[in-house]
């Protein structure tokens, strides 16, 4: 007699699909947290909706998109189990990367592949991608949660994000307004913020257990590596656009995220200047270096050139502006919660990053 056929389950499978229609359910008051007047409709269409009625009185309205993800950092925010503001993080990678142009960010979506589905833990990510958005003040339209099992262990994860803005043209900024003789100011970072975690995660991380990992540091003035680690990347899309509208006169901005300041002030500049940057001497610059990466300099042994190359060394946004504008700059900036510093000016050159 022949062998009876063997029924096999989507959920047999690996793939729960009441769990991801619960994990829907268990987002849905984060998103809506998030809304927008030109978002049309809610979840669950096959796509997104999302008005452009107000770009009508633009001269010409330019739409800017950016995509990121958090990388590294997301295989120690599993070993701690704190998945509260990786989305933070997320959000934040995607929207500080489309402002340096001037734009406003709408709309963002979100990618979570996931070993296996449980819906409250999809519930802790999607509550920091939501809180990243608010902060922003863009909407949260729409996501896919990606359950693939056989392919990543259950506990894994990853995330990508998408980020739609708009600038109008005659109001857009960036490296053809700036000019020898400018001023480069810097905002803070909240740390590492999301970059140069392999090297974290070689240096600091691996080898230790969690109870070592949470156990207070003099070094971090009595903070936990596990805390350093996972604050989550400042926003500052939010504030900027603000600036922005409010008439801040500034010409270029630059998000110091993979690459630290070396690899990423140069893309604020024209080919015929340079930026100088006020590194310091052994004091070091003229502003906070965090201590977590301080901490993690130390560790790694990194010599100067190398950690402006792999860390914000403090310095999450570069922002420049004309040496007469500095101070209404500063006024701008600060008006919207941010405590910007001298960081370097720009001088006659090839579109290079220096240090003195």
């Amino acid at each position: 007699m022949a062998d009876k056929p063997q029924h096999i389950s989507y959920a047999d499978a690996g793939v729960d699909v009441d769990e991801g229609a619960r994990a829907v359910d268990a987002i849905k008051a984060a998103v809506a947290s998030t809304s927008r007047p030109e978002v049309i409709g809610g979840l669950g269409g096959f796509g997104s909706c999302f008005s452009v009625a107000a770009c009508k009185d633009m001269d010409d309205p330019v739409l800017v998109s950016g995509t990121d993800g958090v990388g590294t950092k997301l295989a120690i925010a599993q070993l701690l189990d704190r998945h509260e503001t990786v989305g933070e993080d997320l959000v934040a990678m995607c929207v500080d990367d489309v402002v340096p142009i001037g734009a406003e960010p709408l709309f963002f979506l979100d990618y979570i592949a996931i070993g296996k589905l449980r819906a409250e833990h999809v519930a802790r990510i999607v509550g920091g991608i939501a809180e990243g958005c608010r902060k922003s003040g863009c909407a949260l339209v729409g996501g896919e949660m990606a359950e693939h099992p056989g392919v990543m262990a259950a506990d894994d994860y990853d995330l990508a994000g998408f980020v739609v803005g708009v600038v109008d043209r005659p109001k857009m900024i960036g490296p053809h307004l700036v000019r020898e003789g400018d001023v480069i100011l810097g905002l803070p970072s909240s740390g590492i913020h999301s970059n140069g975690y392999s090297l974290v995660r070689k240096v600091a991380i691996e080898g230790k257990t969690v109870e070592e990992l949470e156990r207070p540091l003099p070094e971090l003035g009595g903070e936990s590596l596990a805390d350093a680690v996972m604050r989550p990347t400042t926003i500052y899309a939010g504030g900027l656009v603000r600036a922005l509208r409010a008439g801040a006169p500034i010409r270029a901005m630059a998000h110091i995220t993979g690459g630290g300041i070396s690899e990423n002030l140069n893309r604020a500049l024209p080919g015929d200047v340079d930026a100088v940057v006020d590194r310091g001497g052994e004091g070091g610059p003229a502003w906070d270096v965090p201590p977590v990466i301080a901490y993690m300099v130390r560790a790694a042994h990194l010599t100067p050139d190398e950690a402006y190359k792999t860390f914000n060394m403090g310095v999450g946004m570069s922002i420049i502006c004309g040496r007469d504008d500095v101070d209404e700059v500063c006024e701008g900036l600060t008006a919207q919660g941010f405590s910007p510093f001298v960081m370097g000016e720009c001088v006659a050159g090839k579109g290079e990053v220096t240090y003195r």
